[in-house]
């Protein structure tokens, strides 16, 4: 179920979901469920929305167990600083894509298990090419953007502390940071920046440096609070299922998305 409220409209239905939560998801027998509010950025084939319509792997899973959720579900999109934030509140019931780190163990609860996987890389100029040879001190010298709000994992983290390393919000930005030369590398993931780069006409132009950095799991997450504790179990329970049916793989393979 989707909805096309103004930036106004659900803003002021975030807060008021805020402030419900709790009501709201312990609701006496025979009360109507509440819907639940689903809410991420723009992840390539796992989040997206074209002409009002949301499409993706989280959207496809979501709508296959909706059923088992108990309550009606709709989508909404947002930048992602701001998405993680409402579902930290608890303004949202469930945050699409993010990756564990330490500091969103400490505000969300995850999903039992991810349901997408994606190799960090290192993007540059095919006029500068790099080899990296997978240590950070290799990097002394390079100029890097990373994307704000992401998470690239421990090790990448203790490994640029002393480098030259700036932010950007996009991966557009970030792309077009690099074929400009303003910077020398750029940290991504595959999946998210191969289709922007034909839209930016960089093709030829930027290429993946072929040490992968990482490899990140995405998880379905929730607020960390116990009133969702009944929600997210049955959650856990029908998603587990739809992984171990085998629905998953055909999902990944059908979208061109990896899957643990």
């Amino acid at each position: 179920m989707t909805r096309s409220d103004s930036p106004v409209d659900a803003a002021r239905r975030a807060l008021l979901l805020g402030a419900a939560a709790a009501l709201a998801l312990a609701l006496p027998a025979g009360a109507a469920p509440r819907e639940l509010l689903v809410v991420g950025a723009h992840f390539a084939r796992v989040y997206e929305r074209a002409n009002g319509e949301f499409s993706g792997m989280a959207v496809e899973i979501i709508r296959a167990i909706g059923g088992e959720l108990g309550q009606p579900v709709y989508f909404e999109l947002y930048p992602w600083a701001r998405a993680q934030s409402m579902v930290a509140q608890g303004q949202a019931d469930i945050l699409v894509g993010p990756y564990k780190s330490p500091e969103r163990l400490e505000l969300f609860t995850f999903s039992e298990r991810p349901f997408y996987q994606d190799q960090m890389v290192f993007f540059s100029r095919s006029s500068a090419p790099f080899a990296w040879d997978g240590t950070f001190s290799s990097l002394r010298g390079k100029r890097i953007v990373i994307i704000n709000g992401w998470a690239y994992g421990d090790e990448f983290n203790a490994g640029i502390k002393d480098l030259a390393v700036s932010v950007t919000n996009s991966v557009e930005s970030a792309l077009t940071m690099l074929a400009h030369g303003r910077v020398d590398l750029f940290a991504s993931n595959v999946r998210n920046t191969e289709p922007v780069i034909p839209l930016l006409a960089l093709e030829g132009k930027v290429v993946p440096v072929g040490r992968t950095i990482s490899l990140q799991r995405g998880f379905f997450a929730f607020p960390k609070r116990p009133e969702y504790d009944v929600m997210r179990s049955r959650f856990d329970r029908a998603f587990n299922a739809y992984v171990d049916s085998g629905e998953l793989r055909k999902l990944g393979k059908r979208l061109n998305v990896q899957v643990p």
